[in-house]
């Protein structure tokens, strides 16, 4: 029997985990400098589980998901 989703050690468990990886995401994707990009927002789902992060550079902004269980990157949205 596995353990419910509560009760899982989350491996994205601070802001600044979360913000990491998708900096790091974005940095591969785009093929941009992590410094050059800016975090403008963060949001945690506590029911699903997911980390929501904001992150912005020169003209574009996109909305980093991310499964704060599994610490992966499940979508990226360009806004």
């Amino acid at each position: 029997m596995n353990p419910g989703i509560g009760l899982m050690k989350r491996r994205l468990e601070k802001e600044k985990d979360a913000i990491a990886l998708a900096i790091s995401g974005i940095a591969k994707k785009y093929d941009i400098k992590p410094e050059s990009i800016k975090t403008l927002e963060t949001k945690y789902h506590s029911d699903a589980g997911d980390w929501y992060v904001a992150l912005g550079w020169e003209e574009k902004k996109v909305i980093v998901k991310m499964d704060s269980v599994l610490g992966t990157i499940t979508e990226i949205k360009e806004i």
